[in-house]
Formats: C-alpha cells, sequence, structure tokens
C-alpha cells in the first residue's frame, strides 16, 4: 500500500479535509437558514440575494476542492496498471458523462434549485422528473464522483481513486440527510395548499 499511495504527503490530508468540509458546510449553512433566516436577514431579507450568496461560496468551495484534488494527485505515486489505453479511455468516458450529468442537472434546476433554494423558501413548482432526473435522482453527485474517478485514472493515482471513494461517501451521508428534509419541505407546502383550499 505504501507504494500506492504516499501518506506522508501533507496535500493528501489537505484533499481529503476539503472534500469532507464542503457538504457539511452547505447542510449546516441550509439548515441554519431554513430554522434561523440568518442569511436572508444579512441580505436585507431578500431570499434570493441570500441564496446567491450562498450558491456563489458553494461553487468557490467547489472550485478549491477540485484545485486541492488536482495538486494532492500530482504529489503521488503514479500506476502504470491505471496509464492503460482502456483506462485512459475510461477516465475520459467518465469525466465527460460526469460533466454532462453536472452541467445538465444545473440547466434543469436553475440556481436556486440547485443551490438548496428550498430552504431558503423559494420552492420549484413540481418536481423534475426529466433528463438528467430520469437517469439518476442524485445526477450532481454521481457526476461529480464520475469525475473525481476519471480525474484519478486520467492521472493514474491510486490514492485518487481512494479519494473519490471519500467523495462518494460523504455524498451518501449526505443525502442521508438531504432527501428527507427536502421531502418535508415541499410536503409542507402541499399540506398548506391543502388547507387553504379547504
Amino acid at each position: 500500500m505504501a507504494n500506492l499511495i504516499d501518506f506522508t504527503q501533507p496535500s493528501l490530508y489537505l484533499s481529503a479535509a476539503t472534500i469532507l468540509f464542503n457538504p457539511l458546510y452547505w447542510n449546516l449553512a441550509a439548515r441554519n437558514e431554513y430554522h434561523h433566516r440568518t442569511l436572508t436577514t444579512l441580505f436585507n431579507h431578500n431570499a434570493l440575494h441570500a441564496n446567491y450568496a450562498l450558491a456563489l461560496s458553494i461553487f468557490l468551495l467547489g472550485l478549491a476542492r477540485d484545485a486541492v484534488y488536482e495538486s494532492a494527485l500530482r504529489a503521488q505515486p503514479t500506476h502504470p496498471f491505471l496509464l492503460h489505453p482502456i483506462s485512459q479511455a475510461l477516465a475520459v468516458a467518465l469525466v465527460g458523462s460526469g460533466t454532462v450529468l453536472v452541467l445538465s442537472s444545473m440547466y434543469a434546476l436553475g440556481i436556486t434549485g440547485t443551490y438548496l433554494g428550498d430552504y431558503f423558501g423559494i420552492l420549484m413548482d413540481e418536481m423534475v422528473t426529466g433528463f438528467p432526473f430520469n437517469v439518476t435522482g442524485s445526477p450532481m453527485y454521481w457526476g461529480s464522483t464520475m469525475s473525481f474517478v476519471g480525474t484519478a485514472l486520467w492521472f493514474g493515482k491510486p490514492a485518487g481513486l481512494v479519494l473519490a471513494g471519500l467523495v462518494w461517501g460523504c455524498y451518501r451521508v449526505a443525502l442521508g440527510f438531504e432527501d428527507p428534509f427536502t421531502r418535508e419541505i415541499y410536503a409542507r407546502r402541499e399540506r398548506e395548499r391543502g388547507k387553504k383550499a379547504s
């Protein structure tokens, strides 16, 4: 294992830390907003502007996480098996497919749908069921994970595959918190609509 992953490299741990931090940050920020309206209050009670600010912070943290990940990979040992033409072709396919899933889900949801607008009270009229949500219920998470795996394969880095596994593990945990909470937000709206109709 020592010749596959260099555990003496600080960048490996920094990359793991950013991978762990990002979903924790956006979940805590969104829950705080839902319960206390902290960001909306800071933005003069404008939920849309507050949501855009959170979206920008999440986007920039994502760029930082990706840059740290790539830097960590460059400091890690390369394995020749992962540089095989088949592995490299798989890397291109994964990054390409992952990017399509991420960008198409962002297009389908818009900024507020992508970046937790429902926690700000900005709800979508109805659930998006077209592509890419007809392929997977979590296209952004799957797409992001695919891109991490593809990047690890492209550089031929076993450490990258381990970090990509950490990405998916974090997303799985995040979904366990996000999906039930989001469903309850929309269920509450439907209950309120039902009360008004009656």
